[in-house]
């Protein structure tokens, strides 16, 4: 199996565990982009819905598309009742737009999935002129809050992280979205904090793609060594995260 599938085998642990993003990178990117009831927009693998509320909310005409049939299933779950929303299940490689366009695209740690040159090419021929591709992830912290824990956690990676699939995907680079015609690239970041307990923390490792492919007997290992672990040394995992956005246009004359 693809990695990029594997999320799809947990969708309600997906759902619960899997981090949001902050209320001010969305203020920041509906205000950047314009989003109102008179744009359409076009979410790349939304997943479970992570990143779509605020979006959805504005009013726009809210469009998806999602390669995970369960994560599908899932989304026409909690938003198939708003009539701005529609999804469809397939893949963004592949996949036949037609003749629609978009006022943005967006995706939530999810583009760097697809090949950079398709992405990026994809994107800007789907855009309007002087659409919006906005791209965002979390980088979180849990060492400099507990550096002790932290050293006690990657003690158990040494010992029973042995995915089948090794995670090899690393090489997106969103900074050359202008070498595809982009412009005014920049990066803004916002600031979160999470806290988690045992069971928690080692759920939402377990919605890691290259965790859920660690076979047995080093899975109920690694698993039951992280919660043990936490519960050992104060009882919680602290994140300090960095929610990053970049955006960039597709020029107006383009």
């Amino acid at each position: 199996m693809e990695l990029r599938k594997v999320f799809d085998t947990i969708p309600e642990q997906f759902d619960r565990f899997r981090p949001r993003y902050s209320e001010e990178l969305f203020q920041c990117l509906i205000h950047y982009a314009g989003i109102c009831p008179k744009k359409k927009v076009l979410e790349i693998g939304p997943g479970t819905g992570q990143a779509t509320d605020p979006i959805l909310k504005t009013g726009c005409d809210y469009n998806a598309i999602e390669l995970g049939e369960h994560l599908y299933a899932k989304m026409i779950e909690k938003y198939g009742k708003f009539s701005n929303f529609h999804i469809v299940n397939d893949d963004f490689i592949t996949y036949d737009f037609g003749s629609q366009r978009f006022d943005m695209i967006y995706s939530a740690a999810t583009i760097q999935w697809i090949p950079e040159d398709v992405a990026f090419s994809k994107t800007f021929k789907l855009l309007k002129p002087g659409g919006v591709l906005a791209m965002m992830l979390t980088k979180a912290d849990y060492k400099t809050p507990n550096e002790e824990l932290y050293a006690k956690i990657q003690k158990l990676y040494d010992q029973y992280y042995k995915p089948d699939i090794p995670y090899t995907h690393g090489g997106f680079r969103y900074e050359n979205a202008p070498n595809y015609g982009y412009v005014d690239f920049e990066r803004r970041d916002f600031h979160g904090r999470r806290e988690m307990n045992p069971e928690e923390y080692a759920a939402f490792c377990g919605t890691h793609c290259d965790h859920i492919v660690i076979p047995e007997p080093y899975k109920t290992l690694f698993f039951e060594g992280l919660r043990n672990v936490v519960a050992n040394n104060g009882g919680k995992v602290i994140f300090e995260d960095t929610y990053v956005l970049y955006l960039t246009k597709k020029p107006q004359n383009a």
